[in-house]
């Protein structure tokens, strides 16, 4: 039974479209008068359907006063990695120490080169992130006074200078697949973000015991990585699969998740409000209640 020692979370996946532009604003809204510790949004700088992730993130941020606010996750290859430091570290400082930096090595390549972006091959994206990291956290650390000089094969300072230093220390996330990454995520993250519906049940265990492996190796604590989960489905009168039933079904189905495979921070995908009630009010107060009872 996996608990690495995280209380239970819940988050909100919102599709950030830009018509009508108020309605992903709308629904983080929602979300924290409902009671959720987070909200997302997609990042696909590429894609003129949808607002500006950042912008967004800033305005959602002004407007909502108490719950957390990520991308899931944000576009590396179209973010350089000093910049993002700074945005994040500022919007930290803006809000009161609400932001979480959630990141992505990058996807669909065709559309990242067509916006100016370096097309990598699937390795290279992985070193490219290795190195992305360490230039954030650099940013960040403001004890040392010293100009930052990084020699990279992907990413070069030459004199930057440090900080802003964020509000609190932003846990840097990474959305992770394959065992690479996931060996990076051990090495160098501070949480675990797939989806469900890409991974699936099996690949969410194979990762959490890559992930594992990796940390003792790297000797750092399997439970300093935090586990989060992008979850989808329906509510339904009757069960018909996973997270597809009635509030009770899915009860069942994300308890033995956070139970048996140690996720503590569940994110729903859905831009439906009556989806997100029903969640809110139906499955998360018995979910925290069955989870605590079990652990004890």
């Amino acid at each position: 039974m996996p608990d690495y020692g995280h209380a239970l979370e819940f988050g909100t996946f919102v599709t950030p479209v830009s018509n009508p532009p108020g309605r992903a604003v709308e629904l983080a809204l929602l979300s924290e008068q409902l009671g959720f510790d987070l909200v997302t949004f997609q990042d696909h700088p590429y894609q003129p359907a949808f607002l500006d992730t950042w912008t967004l993130l800033t305005w959602a941020a002004a407007r909502t006063s108490t719950i957390r606010l990520a991308a899931n996750v944000h576009n590396l290859p179209l973010r350089p990695p000093a910049v993002l430091a700074r945005s994040a570290a500022s919007l930290d400082l803006l809000s009161g120490g609400r932001f979480e930096l959630a990141l992505g090595a990058g996807g669909f390549w065709d559309a990242i080169e067509a916006m100016g972006g370096r097309r990598l091959e699937p390795g290279q994206a992985v070193d490219a992130l290795d190195e992305a990291i360490d230039v954030i956290r650099a940013i960040w650390d403001t004890s040392d006074r010293t100009p930052l000089r990084l020699d990279g094969d992907y990413y070069q300072l030459r004199g930057a200078k440090r900080g802003p230093a964020p509000a609190h220390d932003i846990p840097i996330i990474v959305g992770a697949l394959k065992p690479r990454m996931l060996r990076l995520v051990a090495r160098k993250a501070d949480g675990w973000l797939p989806s469900l519906g890409r991974v699936g049940l099996d690949g969410l265990r194979a990762g959490n015991a890559t992930i594992d492996a990796a940390a003792r190796e790297a000797g750092r604590d399997p439970g300093a990585i935090r586990r989060l989960l992008n979850i989808g489905g329906q509510f339904t009168a009757q069960r018909e699969d996973l997270l597809t039933g009635p509030p009770d079904a899915w009860i069942d189905d994300l308890a033995r998740l956070a139970l048996d495979d140690g996720v503590a921070t569940f994110i729903v995908a859905a831009d439906d409000p009556v989806l997100l009630e029903t969640f809110a009010t139906e499955v998360i107060p018995s979910l925290r209640t069955r989870v605590a009872e079990a652990r004890g």
